[in-house]
């Protein structure tokens, strides 16, 4: 039995019946716990040589305004995130309004008119269709572009199909693109490690194509990043893992150094590529955030896996197990009604420490097919590394969750939700 003393939930007006099952329920996940640190051990280690490795100072946090000519602080920060990701390169920018904007600028930074864009791991993040032309007509979109899209299905074991790729690469692709998280799908995100033999044959079989990896969610949950094992480019938003908690906004895209210096001529103007481009806040924040960034990845995954865990023992459909290898910090929990799916979100919500007292709606949100639940009372808003979940309103009814700053408060939130079940008749214990 867990010895925290469970009168300390008293006041926040959780039962002791749910308390007590998700106090139990971490007790058996001891092991499971275990290997996170180890893994978040060996992330921080390489974070900090780094920074030290590129002398980070006080200075390099210094804003600065206009074009940015001789930036040290972006620059440096480039260089870190480079180290830390095991990259021979990066560009991160607080200008990068979100982990799509990031991706989009990066493929249209790689691919012309004519080019092939192949996705492997089945259709993309809803807020890409329109972005690459799946769906819609939008102006400036990759279809419109003259780029074309070709998309594999994972085989059904959620891998990814080897011989299917290369028969599609008999007819060239300039990328490659593999989405290593399960985006609204029911699949375990794929292990950098599960990576490497794919990205080796498609190297050896179409030099010529470029591999991108869409790295939202996966940052620091394992040993190493997906470029680490042959990856060309890496793709992320600083307001999930790699941004600590801290970051206020941003993207990153990192790897090979010639691929970021195209991309980067995408980035703001051919011929001027990462050279300009100012920051008027402190970059502080980017710094501190990668730096407690494999600490507050862990203790994200720690509360994925104490999530999985309670409701497996709840005898809810979980997607990975409680003990699986996590590849990214997202949950995923199946429900039996819409309202169920409903009353779970309002219930993260309502463990959130900004608005707590907000009731979160379904409502058509932008670049999502369906209508979208989100519950998300963060510092920074829609930072997936905070606790939140979302949900698509549509059958099978399957919640999101990820993110926890603290270990500490996502166990309060496991309890929140597992009351809000409870009352409703979703479960019994």
């Amino acid at each position: 039995m867990n010895q925290i003393d469970i009168s300390s939930f008293a006041a926040l007006g959780l039962s002791d019946s749910a308390v007590r099952f998700t106090l139990d329920a971490e007790a058996a996940l001891a092991a499971v716990l275990a290997q996170i640190d180890s893994i978040e051990a060996h992330n921080q280690a390489r974070v900090l040589l780094a920074f030290q490795n590129e002398n980070i100072a006080l200075r390099h946090f210094t804003p600065t305004t206009g074009y940015g000519y001789g930036d040290d602080g972006r620059d440096a920060l480039d260089r870190v995130f480079a180290r830390a990701l095991e990259a021979e390169d990066a560009l991160v920018r607080p200008q990068f309004t979100s982990g799509t904007h990031a991706i989009f600028t990066a493929l249209s930074g790689l691919l012309e008119p004519g080019d092939t864009l192949l996705c492997v791991t089945g259709k993309p993040y809803d807020t890409l269709e329109k972005a690459i032309g799946i769906s819609g007509n939008e102006h400036g979109s990759l279809k419109r572009l003259g780029v074309t899209y070709k998309q594999l299905e994972l085989t059904q074991q959620g891998a990814i199909d080897v011989e299917a790729v290369l028969n599609a690469l008999q007819q060239p692709a300039k990328v490659v693109y593999v989405q290593r998280s399960r985006g609204y799908s029911w699949r375990n995100a794929i292990l950098p490690e599960q990576m490497e033999a794919f990205f080796r044959i498609v190297h050896e079989t179409s030099p010529e194509a470029i591999l991108v990896v869409d790295n939202c969610y996966g940052e620091f949950t394992c040993v190493h990043e997906p470029v680490f094992y042959g990856a060309d480019v890496q793709i992320g938003s600083l307001i999930k893992n790699p941004g600590g908690g801290l970051a206020p906004t941003g993207g990153y895209i990192a790897g090979k150094t010639e691929y970021i210096e195209r991309i980067a001529q995408r980035l703001t103007v051919p011929g001027m590529g990462r050279e300009v481009g100012s920051y008027a806040g402190s970059y502080q924040p980017f710094y501190q955030g990668l730096f407690l960034a494999p600490h507050v990845t862990a203790q994200s995954v720690k509360t994925a896996a104490l999530f999985a865990k309670v409701f497996e023992l709840a005898g809810m459909d979980t997607m990975p197990a409680s003990d699986a290898m996590r590849s990214d910090i997202v949950q995923a929990l199946r429900f039996s009604s819409s309202e169920a799916l409903i009353d779970f979100c309002r219930s993260i919500q309502k463990a959130a420490p900004v608005d707590s007292f907000a009731v979160p709606e379904p409502w058509d949100m932008p670049g999502y097919t369906s209508q979208v639940i989100m519950a998300a009372g963060a510092f920074v808003q829609g930072a997936s590394i905070e606790l939140s979940a979302d949900a698509p309103l549509c059958k099978p009814y399957t919640a999101y969750v990820q993110g926890g700053l603290t270990y500490a408060h996502g166990r309060m939130g496991a309890m929140f939700a597992l009351d809000a079940l409870l009352k409703l008749g979703e479960v019994t214990l």
